[in-house]
């Protein structure tokens, strides 16, 4: 066998190494590296970047932090161009019909959306408050204009939330990369 053949127990143990399923359901991979990059297909609208999804949703009566906000983002999914986008986004809730403390994220693959991110750790945001009527039309607004470079301000957006607060308020953030 040369080098860069590798035997079917070897993988097997290596994938065994790095994934544990968990009882909720949920797969933890111990290597976030191993991630399956996500590119354009053939005939396909490019992204100048890729932008990944994140839900989060916490119980408003227990205090956050950032372990535990960290705890309750969940990465769920990643586009790369147009026609991905629209695949993806048809299949979301809309902002509008979340309850409770819930939140979007649309942010530049390889940025979480935590102040604790590096990309974000001296950055801002701005927050627009809205009743919850027009969130999702708002919503859906915001992120065409940020995929589509529409805010004129080079690499400036790292991404948006949307946090659905209160039944009746919805706030959007922007957040702006500070080292980029």
């Amino acid at each position: 066998m040369n080098q860069l053949e590798r035997s079917k127990d070897e993988e097997e143990l290596e994938e065994s190494d790095s994934h544990h399923d968990n009882n909720d359901g949920t797969n933890n991979n111990n290597n976030n590296n191993r991630r399956k990059t996500v590119s354009p297909g053939a005939g396909e609208h490019p992204l100048q970047y890729n932008y990944t999804f994140w839900y989060s949703r916490r119980t408003p009566s227990r205090p956050a932090s950032s372990q535990s906000y960290e705890q309750n983002i969940r990465q769920i999914g990643t586009v790369a161009s147009v026609e991905q986008f629209w695949r993806f986004y048809s299949h979301l809730v809309r902002p509008g019909d979340l309850s409770g403390h819930s939140d979007f994220h649309l942010f530049k693959e390889g940025i979480k959306p935590m102040w604790e991110d590096e990309s974000n750790r001296s950055g801002g945001k701005w927050i627009i408050r809205l009743r919850k009527g027009l969130a999702s039309r708002f919503w859906e607004n915001i992120i065409l204009a940020m995929l589509g470079e529409q805010f004129m301000v080079g690499e400036e957006i790292c991404g948006a939330v949307v946090s659905i607060r209160f039944q009746v308020i919805l706030q959007y953030s922007y957040s702006t990369c500070s080292n980029r």
